[in-house]
């Protein structure tokens, strides 16, 4: 559900604990494999196998076939043999891990598609004309091609599961009835899902566990874990009627990139439109996705890879021009690097051109920048006016640390007049749920410089939050050429 930031953002203000709390992680190194990536992946992988080895079997055989029929055949049952395949089960990532079930299922969807070619050949002349011992030969390489890749893509299920990879990690919300039906059922079922614990804000005044599974604390402790630890989605099992207590809870939630599903109880729902998702044999509702995901995430990576990579071989002739200008305008290094909030409100270090004396430099950001400050130099006047200065920055994007677009990462100490910007803007680190970019929304709207007021700040924290819930490549492109033809220039820049 889109803009659930938004439905939520009229609660009263957010206290997140500040101090980590020691906790187990409830899964190994690497991302959570994703069952809808990997169900895509083999669908992909079977149909060119169908075609590639329909193709084979016509060159293995190409003396007594006649390539423009045989191709048609191959076409037909490449397309087929798809559709065979999904409704035989062979794409459900429940199968992947049972080599037996995964044997059978791909292999009932190839014998349909052979049964169907078969009838077709009694009915439809010029694919009579087709028919051929590359047929045979078509059929059994097909299926050793795809019963091997079950092969394979099992035993590397297994090394997934070994590592700790299988299964989304999930946390509940709630110890009340609701939740303890939750998870008796859950712990009925046997289910995939790996319940890394249990979260309610009177954690203080509870047994240890719920249900077996240990209860670890606030839900402000959630917060905390889910920023540290790979938990995937959280369920919020609180009764739909204690809705303040919901409201304020989801508004917590929509800080961190997890999956926020509410678990339906027995009473009416006044949520709106909302989609469902199927876990464990339940049902859940979807108040806030994640940004990027289903793969999402992998398309901007390599976007940012390539583009990163490209730019920053074009800009190489600049950077080295500007870096024996600063040399020669103050003393000091050419490089100012400074600690920034990343992806998940993680600590980065931003790597920028120095345009300060190196004297005055402010490694926290706690006085901003204004127009003629007195602690820049003369070049670096010209550098962030500009944002020249910025360039250094797609080093951090093939570092994996910032995207090209994204939100602006602040300093740490970076103020609304005399708020901190967290304090003075409630959905402030939701901006961290992608990584922070060079660009950005805001910046190329007239969004950046001086945040005198609350107002400033709370303008670019809206400009984040729309670029976050319509991303597309289109978007990303259109903001690029923007900031190319001076959307970084203008009366704000200095």
């Amino acid at each position: 559900m889109k803009h659930a930031t938004a439905i939520v953002s009229a609660t009263s203000p957010l206290a997140v604990d500040a101090e980590p709390r020691s906790t187990t992680a409830p899964r190994g190194s690497g991302r959570t494999i994703s069952e809808a990536i990997t169900g895509r992946l083999m669908a992909c992988y079977d149909a060119l196998v169908m075609l590639g080895a329909g193709l084979a079997a016509l060159h293995w055989d190409s003396h007594d076939v006649d390539w423009r029929l045989g191709s048609l055949v191959v076409l037909l049952g490449a397309l087929l043999g798809t559709n065979f395949l999904r409704m035989a089960g062979a794409h459900r990532f429940a199968q992947f891990g049972r080599i037996d079930q995964a044997l059978a299922r791909v292999l009932l969807g190839w014998l349909l598609t052979l049964t169907a070619l078969f009838a077709a050949t009694h009915v439809i002349d010029p694919i009579t004309a087709a028919d051929g011992p590359w047929i045979a030969a078509w059929f059994t390489g097909g299926a050793l091609l795809l019963g091997g890749s079950r092969f394979l893509l099992w035993r590397q299920m297994r090394e997934w599961e070994s590592a700790g990879r299988l299964g989304e990690v999930v946390a509940i919300v709630g110890a009340g009835p609701v939740a303890q039906r939750l998870l008796r059922d859950l712990n009925a079922h046997h289910t995939n899902l790996r319940i890394a614990g249990v979260y309610d804000d009177k954690a203080a005044h509870l047994p240890a566990q719920c249900m077996g599974h240990p209860i670890r604390g606030t839900v402000d402790d959630l917060v905390q874990d889910a920023r540290r630890l790979g938990i995937d989605t959280v369920i919020v099992a609180i009764p739909l009627a204690e809705d303040r207590l919901l409201v304020d809870t989801l508004n917590k939630l929509c800080l961190v990139p997890v999956d926020v599903r509410l678990c339906p109880d027995a009473f009416g729902l006044r949520l709106g439109t909302v989609e469902a998702s199927h876990m464990g044999g339940h049902t859940f509702l979807n108040v806030v996705d994640r940004p990027l995901r289903e793969g999402r995430w992998a398309i901007k990576a390599l976007e940012d890879r390539i583009l990163g990579a490209g730019i920053l071989a074009l800009i190489s002739p600049v950077l080295l021009a500007i870096a024996i200008a600063i040399k020669l305008d103050s003393p000091g290094p050419v490089f100012f690097r400074q600690k920034r909030y990343g992806y998940n409100n993680q600590l980065i270090e931003v790597w920028k051109f120095r345009s300060m004396y190196t004297e005055m430099s402010d490694a926290n950001g706690e006085q901003l920048t204004r127009r003629n400050d007195p602690r820049i130099t003369r070049l670096g006047a010209f550098l962030r006016r500009t944002s020249l200065d910025e360039l250094p920055q797609f080093l951090n994007v093939l570092r994996g640390e910032m995207s090209i677009v994204g939100p602006r990462p602040h300093a740490l100490s970076a103020k609304a007049g005399t708020l901190l910007y967290q304090d003075a803007v409630k959905s402030y680190d939701a901006r961290h749920r992608v990584k922070p970019g060079i660009t950005g929304w805001a910046q190329v709207n007239g969004w950046r410089g001086e945040t005198d007021t609350v107002e400033q700040i709370r303008k670019r924290v809206e400009h984040d939050l729309f670029y976050i819930d319509n991303w597309s490549i289109l978007l990303d492109l259109r903001i690029i050429l923007r900031t190319v033809l001076g959307g970084f220039m203008g009366r704000h820049a200095f």
